[in-house]
Formats: structure tokens, C-alpha cells, sequence
């Protein structure tokens, strides 16, 4: 049973209660990621969320670390484009005191100068860690190439002038901003009681002072464009781009479908005619990214130099092949059925289930398992047909390669 409820100051908070399991998950979700940034204060976000493990006025960060690996339990965080969240998964005899503990962290943490000094190391170790990985490299690349001028092309850890400069003042400042209590959810899922939840929550966040977020969403549009970056690497690691879908566009759903017959499983066209077939690439797949006003469908596949113009014009030829000719009864009535299947078995992660009622409750749509499975089945050929020549034929690319390569030729988009 999921249940919704406010606190008197705004903070919203989201139970779902499965006496089945021993586990609880709770994350505290914040409206905020590297979309509210500029160009002076870009890596903020995600620099606040590791300094939220560095030490509150009760615990230092050491004993943050030892307090849930002495209860057996799991404690992270990550910062996306538009939100960050922290979270922790523990038996449900230690839920009590996981959420006091969260609660510390985003209430009392310190910022100390000598944890600041020490965390910008370590970010921008990731930073380089990220510069190292060209698979992960390409993906920042084609952000880049998509939203030139927009926040949504922001690298999320931010630069290391930017990590250089910050200070406690800085994370404080922009924590009262975008860490406002209308802007704030509690997700929990798993072996809890709604009552002695919401008791909880408001002992530990109902004394919090009621603010509202003051923020525009500035309308981001998609830019055709190529950038290839020189790396003497193995493989040469490529990012096709299309214009895709906003979270609650009409199309979301037959878009979903359309990744999955093309890109999504190792059945998919893509994964069977380069990889299987032709034995081009040991990497290659398809994906799709909502935003609030915009998305983002994307190819990437990682190849040998010298294989990947081939790989590239193949992979024109697909979706010509696509655009033209459409998809298969069959392969819908397959995607409806894994999507269906993926659905069914994230019910079974107390994870999943918090991420989800986390993220839907930000977004503002809530629906149950059943409404989800029946927006799938009820997608038509169609409707695929028509999402895949929406992204794939609108004759908008993007392209973006990391590799040896001097040059790349993206595929052709006439028609």
C-alpha cells in the first residue's frame, strides 16, 4: 500500500508498505541537480553531496561509514541533471535509526575547511577517473555537443576551477536555495508502518523552517552538431543523438518500446546486426533520456578504428530501414513483454520501489504497476512507427566520438 502525506512545512513524503520483506529503503530526493547550476558555480550540487558525508556536529565521517556497516546496511547518494538523492537500504529493526542519520546529514552538516580541502582532491581524482574512461568520457561529449549553451550540457562534477574555488559559504548558500522543504521528498519502501513513518519524519524533518524554491525552468532546445575528441585509445567510442521525448509527452511510452526493439536488449536490431551478425562491436545499444521540457534519444557503440565509419553507415542503414518500412507485430509484442517483465521484477527490490515513489513524487505523476503495464500494452504499431520517425527522422543529429579517428561521417538522415 503506498500512502502520501505533507508535513506542515511542505516536505512531502512518500511510504509504501510491504510486510513481505525484511529490508527498508529511504532516500531523501531533492529537486535540485546540474541543470540549476551556471557557469561560476558548475559542480556545486554534486560537490554537496560528498561533503554530506564528511561529518555532522554529532558524527565525523568515519563514524557515518562504521555506523551503517555496523548495522549491515547500505548508505550512497548520487547527483543527476535534475536531482540528487541519499539513500540507504537496512534491515528494518535499524530503520529508525538509518533515517536519523540521513536526517543528520542533510541538516547538520558541517562543511569543515579541512573536509572541504580534502573532498575537492577526491572530486577532481573523479574528474580524471572520468577523463580515463573514454565510455563514460563520450556520453558528457554529446551533452556537450546537444546543449552548447544550457545547463543540461553541464559536465555534473563540475570543473576543477570551479571545485578550486568553492567554500563552505558557497554549499550553504546554494543549499538554501534548492534544498528548500517544497523541494524535498522522503521516499521509503520496504517492513515499516505509515503511522510510526510520519511520527518520525516529523520529529526529525517537521521542525525544519518553510521555504519555497524561487526557480524558472529555462527551456532547453536540442542542436544538431559533432565534436570528436582525440584519444589514442583502443576503440573509438561514439554517441549518436536525437531529439526524444519530454517524461510526460504522449510518445513516452511507444518511444519506450521503439528503444528496446532497437537498441535496448541483446534481441534488438542493433545488438543483432552489428554485434552478432558482423561481429563490429562488443558494445553497442540504444537508450532514451526525459527530461522536464525536452529528451534525448542516443546510440552508443564502442568499435575498432578503423571499423567505425562501417559501424556508423550500418547503422544508417538500420534506421532508413526503420524510418521506411517500420517495425514487426512481433518484435512490439516481444518489447511489450520484457518491458512488462522489467516492471514486475523491480517490485521484488525495496530499491526500486523507493527510487520510483522518490522520482514520481518530483515529477508529479504517481501511477501503480497495473496503470503502467496497461499504457504499455495499449501502444500500437503505429504509435512506434510514428516515435521512431519523430527522433530518427526529424533530420536532427548529433554525433560525438572519442578515439584515434581524424574524422567521422554520421549517417545520412534523407528521409
Amino acid at each position: 500500500m503506498i500512502y502520501r502525506e505533507v508535513l506542515p512545512n511542505g516536505i512531502r513524503v512518500v511510504i509504501e508498505e510491504i510486510p513481505t520483506v525484511r529490508s527498508v529503503s529511504l532516500g531523501i530526493w531533492v529537486g535540485t541537480g546540474s541543470r540549476d547550476e551556471n557557469p561560476q558555480n558548475n559542480g556545486v550540487t554534486h560537490f554537496i553531496e560528498h561533503m554530506m558525508f564528511k561529518g555532522t556536529d554529532k558524527l565525523n565521517a568515519r563514524q557515518i561509514a562504521e555506523l551503517f556497516d555496523g548495522i549491515g546496511g547500505q548508505v550512497n547518494a548520487f547527483t543527476s541533471k535534475e536531482y540528487t538523492c541519499y539513500y540507504a537500504k537496512v534491515l528494518d529493526e535499524h530503520f529508525g535509526l538509518a533515517l536519523e542519520t540521513l536526517s543528520d546529514m542533510l541538516l547538520h552538516s558541517k562543511f569543515a575547511e579541512e573536509e572541504l580541502v580534502k573532498e575537492r582532491r577526491v572530486v577532481i581524482e573523479e574528474i580524471k577517473m572520468y577523463e580515463d574512461a573514454p565510455d563514460e568520457l563520450v556520453h558528457d561529449l554529446i551533452a556537450e555537443v546537444i546543449y552548447p549553451t544550457h545547463p543540461l550540457g553541464y559536465n555534473i562534477l563540475g570543473t576543477e576551477e570551479n571545485l578550486n574555488a568553492f567554500t563552505s559559504q558557497d554549499l550553504f548558500r546554494y543549499m538554501a536555495d534548492q534544498y528548500t522543504t517544497d523541494n524535498i521528498v522522503l521516499a521509503i519502501a520496504g517492513n515499516v508502518k505509515r503511522d510510526e513513518v510520519l511520527a518520525r519524519a516529523g520529529e526529525l524533518f517537521g521542525g525544519i523552517k518553510q521555504s519555497r524554491r524561487v526557480h524558472t525552468l529555462e527551456q532547453a532546445s536540442f542542436t544538431a552538431g559533432q565534436a570528436i575528441r582525440h584519444k589514442a585509445t583502443e576503440q573509438t567510442h561514439i554517441v549518436l543523438g536525437m531529439p526524444g521525448f519530454q517524461y510526460d509527452h504522449p510518445m513516452i511510452y511507444p518511444c519506450i518500446l521503439f528503444n528496446n526493439i532497437l537498441g535496448g536488449t541483446s534481441s534488438s536490431r542493433l545488438f543483432q546486426e552489428v554485434r552478432e551478425e558482423r561481429g563490429l562491436a562488443y558494445s553497442i545499444y540504444s537508450y532514451h533520456t526525459a527530461y522536464k521540457d525536452n529528451g534525448v534519444f542516443g546510440l552508443y557503440c564502442g568499435t575498432a578504428p578503423e571499423r567505425a565509419q562501417s559501424v556508423l553507415d550500418l547503422v544508417g542503414g538500420i534506421f532508413d530501414n526503420i524510418v521506411q518500412q517500420g517495425v514487426s507485430q512481433q518484435e512490439l509484442t516481444k518489447a511489450k513483454e520484457q518491458v512488462k517483465g522489467s516492471l514486475m521484477l523491480s517490485m521484488e527490490s525495496t530499491s526500486s520501489r523507493m527510487s520510483r515513489l522518490g522520482k514520481n513524487e518530483l515529477l508529479g505523476r504517481h501511477n501503480t504497476l497495473d496503470e503502467l503495464v496497461a499504457k504499455v500494452q495499449t501502444v500500437t504499431l503505429d504509435q512506434v512507427h510514428e516515435a521512431a520517425k519523430l527522433m530518427l527522422g526529424g533530420n536532427q543529429l548529433a554525433m560525438a566520438a572519442v578515439g584515434p579517428n581524424e574524422t567521422l561521417q554520421a549517417p545520412q538522415q534523407s528521409y
